[in-house]
């Protein structure tokens, strides 16, 4: 009788570490975490991301540069335009032009169908099979959008500086690393709210539709002064205003505060709704 115990006693104990050490726990997270950046370079997501914010980054100084000469060569009807010329201001606000507009499309379509194609190819059930939690995958899709997302945008504001140093002459903008903080922040909101749109829309693109509008309603809701501060699209709306001195960056503290909590109850949410839901 005392072996009989003593090995259910030991079966249980094993049963423990597998859980915490195993597939059930961070090992599990960290070996679908893995898979899933093994997958965007086989499926070319890496490449084609990184293709695009590279492209971001060197055409923004060039634009800025090219732009005056672009338009005083244009038949404007005999009226002759005399422009300034271009500085490293012009660069930076091209630059964040490119990124809150084709940049963030690009996260889109890049991530939009990320977790809601798994639920209609279904393929996410062998694995769930195996012992891995669901917490463990969503957080480990989570991990490996938010590191190309990361990764895309460093290097587009890497070769953005390079450039812009070689076309520009130097100069100070104010709140730069803030003005980048931002936006970087809004694409962290943007993959959460993506991951929740698609554990509450079925279909392989309802995550995607979803998302969009949402973020087409925060967009409408940034003419309301009384909210803006609250509406994470700010941080993606006022960068050149940043660096300009327009508003002061005290402004965008509460923004970002908020765009933390939402972000972080987003993907709670999306992890709760994720357990509930039938594969």
């Amino acid at each position: 009788m005392n072996n009989i115990k003593s090995l259910s006693k030991y079966k249980a104990t094993k049963a423990v570490e597998n859980e915490n050490s195993g597939f059930w726990g961070i090992r599990g997270y960290i070996a679908f975490t893995k898979k899933e950046l093994l997958e965007q370079i086989r499926t070319y997501k890496l490449l084609i991301f990184f293709a695009a914010f590279l492209m971001f980054g060197l055409m923004s100084p060039l634009l800025a540069r090219l732009m005056p000469n672009i338009l005083s060569s244009m038949d404007m009807g005999g009226i002759k335009l005399e422009l300034p010329s271009p500085t490293v201001m012009d660069a930076y606000a091209q630059f964040f032009k490119n990124l809150t507009q084709m940049g963030i499309l690009v996260l889109l379509l890049v991530f939009g169908g990320s977790l809601s194609g798994e639920f209609v190819k279904g393929t996410l059930l062998q694995i769930l099979a195996k012992g891995l939690s669901r917490t463990a995958v969503l957080l480990a899709k989570y991990t490996a959008a938010v590191l190309l997302w990361t990764g895309g945008f460093l290097l587009s504001v890497i070769i953005n500086y390079i450039y812009t140093v070689y076309l520009f002459d130097k100069g100070y903008l104010p709140n730069l690393s803030l003005s980048l903080f931002c936006l970087w922040l809004f694409g962290m909101f943007l993959i959460s709210l993506i991951f929740l749109s698609s554990t509450i829309a079925p279909g392989a693109f309802g995550g995607l539709i979803l998302t969009v509008i949402a973020l087409a309603a925060m967009l409408m809701g940034t003419v309301f002064n009384s909210v803006a501060k609250f509406n994470p699209v700010t941080l993606a709306s006022v960068n050149t205003e940043l660096l300009n001195g327009t508003i002061d960056a005290k402004a965008v503290y509460v923004t970002i505060i908020i765009t933390v909590i939402l972000t972080i109850c987003s993907l709670l949410l999306s992890i709760f709704l994720f357990k509930k839901k039938r594969m």
